[in-house]
């Protein structure tokens, strides 16, 4: 077994603006509330009123009638004579055989 020493360690990466923003805000938060890193907190500490998210467009409640929206679609079958079977162009694609040579057409297409 080879191990390679002088494959250099990946440095850190700098943190982004975005990274830098929060951080500098949730050190605000700290600093406001005066607590420090690993500091358990009490309850008094912590903001008094909670904070009330509100929707910005209305809530509109749809009508329940109570009755079932929609019928069943009924199932589709083909029930003509005319497809004389089913062949498999490539992997799970299904073609539909109407004549004979579309199934040769088919088989040499496969087989190259």
């Amino acid at each position: 077994m080879i191990i390679h020493t002088h494959i250099p360690k990946r440095k850190p990466r700098k943190p982004t603006a975005k990274q830098r923003a929060q951080r500098a805000s949730w050190q605000a938060l700290l600093d406001k509330y005066d607590i420090k890193p690993g500091q358990k907190v009490s309850k008094s500490k912590l903001p008094s009123d909670p904070v009330v998210v509100h929707r910005e467009t209305p809530n509109y409640p749809s009508l329940n009638s109570g009755v079932g929206s929609t019928t069943k679609k009924a199932s589709i079958q083909y029930t003509g004579d005319a497809m004389i079977g089913i062949g498999q162009l490539h992997k799970s694609n299904a073609v539909p055989i109407f004549q004979a040579e579309d199934a040769i057409d088919i088989s040499k297409m496969r087989r190259g």
